[in-house]
C-alpha cells in the first residue's frame, strides 16, 4: 500500500504546476470552498508568476498522461469545475511526444511472441498520432491490407495505476473534510468512474470489442460506418484496424471542394449520435473532430473507441422524454421525470422545479437558429441542480459531453443547424414507438410472461425487501481508504503532521477539481 507521504508529495507537485498556470486562482473567493482549503491554496500559489487568464488545459498537460485524461473527464463537469474551466478543458489536446519506434517495435513483437515479419509486411516508423495512452502507426499486413496499428505506450498501465491511486486517496480526504458541496458532487465517485473508463482504454481488446459492437448496432444506418477489426493481430496492448482513407470532418473547406453536402453531413452526424444513444443505448463517447472522417462517397467513418457510453432502456426513455419536453416547452413533465427517476429528492416541489426548468428553456425559445445551443441548455441545467440537491449522475456525464461535441461539429459543418429541430422528430418518433399503446401492451405481455416463469423463485424470496430503484444505476464500489483526517482517522500520536499535510493535499486536489469557480 502506498504511504500517505507519497500521495501528499505527488499531490503537492501537481498542485504547484496547476498554480503556475493560474489553475488554482479563485478558490479563495469560492463561497463553497472550506476555509482551510482556501488558506492552503494561498500557500500553494505563493511565489508563482501566473498568466492573466488561467490555462487549465496546459496545466493538466504539464502534469502528465493520467492528468490529461482526468482533465478531459472534468471537461464534462461544468457543475464541478465551472463553465470557464470546462470550456477550456474541452480543448485539451491528448497529444504527447511519440515513443521511439525501437521501443514500440519491441513491444509489438513481445505481445505476439513471434517475428513481426510473420504479421506485417511493413510498419511506418513515423506515427500518425501519439496520445497519452497509445500511439498509432500505418502498416501493411502480411496479406497486403492497409491497417492502422495502435500500440500502448510502454509502462503506461503502471503509471496510470500509481496516479489513480493518489486521485482516490485525495478524493476520499476531500469528502472527509465535511463539505456539503463535496458530498453532493461526489469526487470519489467521479474518480471511480474515471478509473473504470481509463482501465477500459488500457486494454485494447476492450476497444476492439467496443468497435465491433457499435458496428453491429449501426448496420442499418446508411452513411456511417466503423472500421473492421483485425482480430488475429489484436491483443491487450496492440490493436489492428482497417485503415480509413478520408478527409477529417473538421476540414470544412476541403469537404466543400470535394462536393460534399454540408447540411446533409451535419444532420446525419446528429442522427447517428441519436441512433446510438437513444435507440441503442451504446454510443461513441469520444466524437471529437480528430476521430471522424468523411470518405469520398460521403460516408462518415469513426475511429478510436476507447471511450464508450452505455445507458439502460429505462434511463433512455426518461432522457428522450426530457429532451422532447424541453423542445416543446412541457416543463412540468420534465420536472416529473426528474422526480420519477429520483434524480431530485422527493422533499422538493415538482412545481418549483418546473419553474426553474422554465427559466432555462424559455430564454432559448424564439431565438434565431444559430443562437440555439444544447450546450447552453446543459449549462443552465447544471446551474439549477445545486438548489434542488440533485446529486451528480455519472452515467449521464459522457452523454452530456458527447452531445456538446456533436453540436460543435455539426455547427461547423452547418452554422445554421438547429439541434432541436433536427433532434425533435427523431426523439418524438422514438417516444411514440417506445411509449405508445402498442409498445406498452408488448412490454406488459413480455413482463407478465417472464413473471410467471419466475414465480417459484419469487415465492421463495417473498420475504426479501427490494428497494425502489431510481434512474441512476448503482454506484460502483469505492476503494477503502485509510483516512488521516476526518472522523474515521486513527487516534494515534505522530499523526498531526500527516493531518496537516493531508489537508494540504486535499486542498490542492480541491483546486484541481473546483478550479473553474472564479469570481
Amino acid at each position: 500500500m502506498t504511504r500517505p507521504s507519497t500521495h501528499i508529495w505527488r499531490i503537492l507537485k501537481w498542485g504547484r504546476k496547476l498554480a503556475k498556470h493560474g489553475a488554482l486562482r479563485g478558490i479563495e473567493s469560492d463561497p463553497n470552498a472550506p476555509v482551510q482549503v482556501k488558506r492552503l491554496v494561498r500557500l500553494a500559489r505563493l511565489g508563482t508568476f501566473q498568466p492573466a487568464t488561467p490555462d487549465y488545459a496546459t496545466a493538466f498537460k504539464a502534469i502528465g498522461p493520467a492528468a490529461i485524461k482526468l482533465g478531459q473527464t472534468l471537461a464534462t463537469r461544468p457543475d464541478l469545475v465551472g463553465e470557464e474551466a470546462a470550456h477550456n478543458l474541452l480543448g485539451l489536446q491528448d497529444d504527447l511526444p511519440p515513443v521511439v519506434f525501437s521501443e514500440i517495435e519491441a513491444s509489438i513483437a513481445a505481445t505476439f511472441e513471434k517475428p513481426l515479419s510473420e504479421l506485417f509486411q511493413e510498419i511506418d516508423p513515423k506515427p500518425v498520432g501519439a496520445a497519452s495512452i497509445a500511439q498509432v502507426h500505418r502498416a501493411v499486413t502480411s496479406d497486403g491490407r492497409k491497417v492502422a496499428l495502435k500500440v500502448l505506450r510502454p509502462g503506461i498501465r503502471e503509471q496510470f495505476a500509481r496516479d489513480i491511486e493518489t486521485y482516490e486517496w485525495a478524493a476520499a480526504h476531500l469528502e472527509a473534510l465535511g463539505s456539503d458541496e463535496a458530498r453532493r458532487l461526489r469526487p470519489q465517485l467521479t474518480i471511480a468512474n474515471f478509473k473504470r473508463w481509463t482501465n477500459r482504454e488500457l486494454d485494447l481488446r476492450r476497444e476492439a470489442a467496443s468497435a465491433s459492437e457499435l458496428a453491429e448496432n449501426m448496420k442499418g444506418f446508411a452513411g456511417y460506418r466503423v472500421p473492421e477489426i483485425d482480430w488475429d493481430r489484436t491483443n491487450g496492448r496492440v490493436m489492428t484496424v482497417e485503415w480509413i482513407d478520408g478527409t477529417k470532418i473538421s476540414k470544412v473547406e476541403e469537404l466543400k471542394a470535394k462536393g460534399h453536402d454540408m447540411d446533409e453531413l451535419a444532420n446525419r452526424l446528429v442522427l447517428a449520435f441519436l441512433t446510438q444513444a437513444i435507440s441503442g443505448g451504446y454510443f461513441h463517447a469520444d466524437m471529437h473532430q480528430g476521430n471522424l472522417f468523411v470518405e469520398d462517397d460521403g460516408t462518415i467513418a469513426a475511429i478510436d473507441f476507447g471511450i464508450m457510453g452505455r445507458i439502460d432502456r429505462r434511463a433512455r426513455m426518461w432522457l428522450a422524454e426530457i429532451l422532447y419536453g424541453l423542445t416543446t416547452g412541457n416543463y412540468r413533465r420534465v420536472a416529473e421525470i426528474h422526480f420519477e427517476a429520483q434524480y431530485v429528492p422527493s422533499y422538493h416541489s415538482v412545481d418549483e422545479f418546473a419553474t426553474a426548468l422554465r427559466a432555462v428553456g424559455e430564454p432559448m425559445r424564439g431565438k434565431p437558429v444559430k443562437e440555439l445551443s444544447v450546450g447552453q441548455m446543459l449549462d443552465g441545467l447544471f446551474a439549477i441542480t445545486r438548489d434542488f440537491d440533485m446529486q451528480t449522475q455519472p452515467h449521464l456525464l459522457l452523454l452530456q459531453k458527447t452531445m456538446v461535441m456533436v453540436e460543435g461539429i455539426a455547427t461547423q459543418l452547418n452554422p445554421e443547424i438547429n439541434m432541436w429541430d433536427t433532434s425533435a422528430p427523431y426523439v418524438r418518433n422514438w417516444v411514440r414507438d417506445e411509449l405508445g399503446p402498442e409498445a406498452a401492451l408488448a412490454d406488459a405481455v413480455k413482463e407478465n410472461f417472464s413473471t410467471l416463469l419466475k414465480l417459484p423463485d419469487l415465492l421463495r424470496r417473498v420475504d426479501e425487501k427490494f428497494p425502489a430503484k431510481g434512474g441512476a444505476p448503482e454506484a460502483p464500489p469505492l476503494p477503502e481508504i485509510e483516512l488521516i483526517v476526518g472522523p474515521t482517522a486513527p487516534k494515534r500520536r505522530g499523526w498531526l503532521g500527516y493531518v496537516a499535510a493531508a489537508a494540504a493535499g486535499a486542498g490542492v486536489f480541491y483546486g484541481a477539481t473546483m478550479l473553474g469557480w472564479i469570481a
